[in-house]
C-alpha cells in the first residue's frame, strides 16, 4: 500500500454479525436504554433489554423536518432513550447529519429545534466531517445507520448487491456481508487487498446522496441539487456581503432556468432529443454557476466558493455524488455478483428507489430488532414502503410481520398509527402516517397537504417548518400509550426468549 509498509490484515470483513465497534457501542447504549425503560415503569433487567430502532423515511424537507419533530417529542415523553438504533434514508439523513454534529444531541432536542428557527433558516448544514469521526463517541445517542443502494446492481444485479449501509464503524453490502472500516470508504482496493489509502467519503456526499432521484429528469435534479448547495453554503456564512453574493447566485439559477421554457422542451419530440436538451440545459446552468464563482473576489468567502467549484460542481457535471472506489473490485469470492466484481468504482444512490424506509438494514438476526418505530413521511401510496419491505424480506428470507391487505384500502385516509405485531423472530412494526385521519378531515385534505409540502420545492418557510414540527410532535404525543404498550410487549417477549 502506498505510503505504508503493509496493508492491514483482512481489510475486508465478511460476516453477517456485528463488527466489534458496533458491538461495544450497543453494549454501552443498552445501559442507557435500560434506565429509560425503568423510568417508564417497564419490568426490564439488563438481560432482557429490547432492541428498538426508529426508521426515518425519505421525503425531502418534509421528512427532514418531520424527523426532528418526532425525536423532539420522543425526548419530551421519555421515549428517545429507549432507542438502540436510528436509521435513515434520503431526506431523513439530512436531519441525522445535523443532529450527530452534536455528540449530546439526544439530551437536548430543544437545541436541535432551535436550529430550524429564525430568519433565513436553512435545514441543511455544510457538513465536512467524516462519518468515522463518530466511532469513538460515548453511547449517549442511538447508533446511527445511513443507507444507500448501488446503482449498477440496482439496475442489473441480484438483490443481495443492492442495499448498502454506512455506520461510524463499517460500511458495506447488507445482504452480501462484505464490509470495510468506514474510514476506508474511498480507498483503493484490488483482489481483496487495500492498495492505496485515500480520503474517506465525507458527509457532503452522503447528504446530497439523499436528494438524487433517478425518476426525475436530469435537468430537474441538477437544478434541485444546485439550490441545495446554495442553501448549504448560506448556512455556514454570516457576512452580509457574502449573503448578498449568494442571493445573486440564486438569481443566476432562476434566470437560467427561466430561459429553459416548457415550449422548448415540448419541441423535442423523441426521448433522445429530450435527453440531449436536458444535458445541454444542465451544462448551461453549471457554466453559469462557474462564471459566478470565478467572479468572486479573494477573501474569507472564497473558501466556500472554492469548495463549490473545485469539489462540488465536478460531481454534478459527471453526476458522481456517490461514486467511490469499489473495495470488492476483483475480489475472489464466488458470491460477489459481476456488477461489483468487474468494476473498480461503484455508485451509491438514494436507497428510496428500493424501499423509502430503511427496513432492510434492521431485518434478521444481525441486529435482532424487536421493535421498529416507523414514522412515515414518504410521498406516494401509503403502505407502499411496508409492502415493498415485506417483499424484500421474503426475497432475502428474513422474518417480517404479517400485513393484512385489508388495511391497504385505507391508504388515501390512513389512521395515525398501525401496529403490525411480530411473532417468534418477526419484529413488531409501529407504522405512523404523517398526514392521517386525526389531523386531516378527509382523503382530499391528506392529498392537499402532501402537495403543499411536496418533496421537490424551494426551502420551506418558517411557517411551513413550524407546521411540520407540530404535526410530527402531535403524532408522537397522541400515540404515546400505543408506543409504551408495544415497548412493554417486546420487553416481555425478550424475557421469554431467555
Amino acid at each position: 500500500m502506498e505510503g505504508n509498509s503493509a496493508a492491514p490484515e483482512k481489510a475486508i470483513r465478511q460476516s453477517q454479525s456485528l463488527c466489534a465497534g458496533e458491538q461495544k457501542y450497543v453494549h454501552k447504549r443498552k445501559q442507557i436504554v435500560l434506565e429509560a425503560l425503568q423510568n417508564l415503569g417497564a419490568n426490564c433487567t439488563a438481560n432482557n433489554v429490547p432492541h428498538i430502532a426508529l426508521l426515518g423515511s425519505g421525503g425531502g424537507q418534509r421528512a427532514a423536518v418531520g424527523l426532528i419533530g418526532t425525536l423532539y417529542q420522543m425526548e419530551k415523553e421519555g421515549l428517545l432513550d429507549t432507542l438502540l438504533y436510528l436509521g435513515g434514508v434520503s431526506g431523513s439523513t439530512w436531519s441525522m447529519s445535523m443532529l450527530y454534529n452534536d455528540p449530546e444531541w439526544s439530551s437536548n432536542m430543544d437545541r436541535a429545534v432551535s436550529r430550524l428557527s429564525g430568519p433565513g433558516v436553512e435545514l441543511e448544514q455544510m457538513d465536512l466531517r467524516n462519518l468515522s469521526d463518530e466511532a469513538d463517541r460515548n453511547a449517549s445517542n442511538p447508533y446511527p445507520i445511513y443507507n444507500a443502494i448501488e446503482k449498477d446492481c440496482f439496475t442489473n444485479g441480484p438483490i443481495e448487491g443492492k442495499w448498502f449501509e454506512l455506520s461510524p464503524h463499517e460500511a458495506g453490502f447488507t445482504e452480501l456481508g462484505f464490509f470495510i472500516e468506514t474510514s476506508l470508504l474511498g480507498s483503493k482496493f484490488k483482489g481483496g487487498e487495500l492498495v492505496e489509502k485515500k480520503p474517506e467519503m465525507d458527509m457532503v456526499k452522503l447528504q446530497v446522496l439523499g436528494h438524487i432521484d433517478d425518476a426525475a429528469e436530469e435537468y430537474l435534479r441538477v437544478h434541485t441539487v444546485l439550490e441545495k448547495l446554495v442553501a448549504l453554503t448560506r448556512s455556514t456564512v454570516k457576512n452580509p456581503t457574502a449573503l448578498t453574493d449568494l442571493d445573486t447566485l440564486q438569481n443566476v439559477l432562476e434566470v437560467t432556468k427561466a430561459n429553459h421554457t416548457e415550449a422548448l422542451w415540448l419541441e423535442a419530440k423523441s426521448p433522445e432529443e429530450r435527453k440531449g436538451l436536458a444535458k445541454q440545459w444542465s451544462l448551461e446552468m453549471l457554466a453559469a454557476v462557474e462564471t459566478w464563482t470565478q467572479s468572486q473576489q479573494k477573501g474569507g468567502f472564497k473558501t466556500h466558493v472554492f469548495l463549490l467549484i473545485q469539489k462540488i460542481l465536478p460531481l454534478i457535471w459527471h453526476w458522481e455524488w456517490g461514486t467511490t472506489e469499489n473495495y470488492l473490485y476483483q475480489h475472489q469470492d464466488p458470491t460477489i455478483p459481476p456488477c461489483l466484481h468487474t468494476k473498480d468504482r461503484f455508485h451509491l444512490i438514494d436507497a428510496g428507489m428500493v424501499v423509502n424506509v430503511p427496513y432492510p438494514v434492521f431485518l434478521g438476526d444481525k441486529r435482532d430488532i424487536d421493535l421498529m418505530i416507523a414514522p412515515e413521511y414518504s410521498a406516494g401510496n401509503m403502505f407502499e414502503t411496508l409492502t415493498l419491505a415485506r417483499d424484500y424480506a421474503a426475497e432475502v428470507k428474513k422474518p417480517f410481520p404479517e400485513i393484512d391487505d385489508k388495511i391497504l384500502e385505507e391508504r388515501d385516509w390512513p389512521k395515525d398509527c398501525y401496529v403490525f405485531e411480530g411473532k417468534e423472530k418477526e419484529p413488531t412494526i409501529i407504522f405512523m402516517p404523517f398526514f392521517n385521519r386525526r389531523n386531516c378531515k378527509d382523503a382530499e385534505e391528506v392529498k392537499a397537504k402532501m402537495e403543499e409540502f411536496s418533496t421537490f420545492q424551494r426551502p420551506f418557510s418558517q411557517e411551513k417548518i413550524e407546521f411540520l414540527l407540530e404535526t410530527a410532535k402531535a403524532n408522537v404525543k397522541n400515540n404515546k400509550e400505543t408506543l409504551l404498550r408495544e415497548i412493554n410487549k417486546v420487553v416481555l417477549r425478550r424475557k421469554e426468549r431467555l
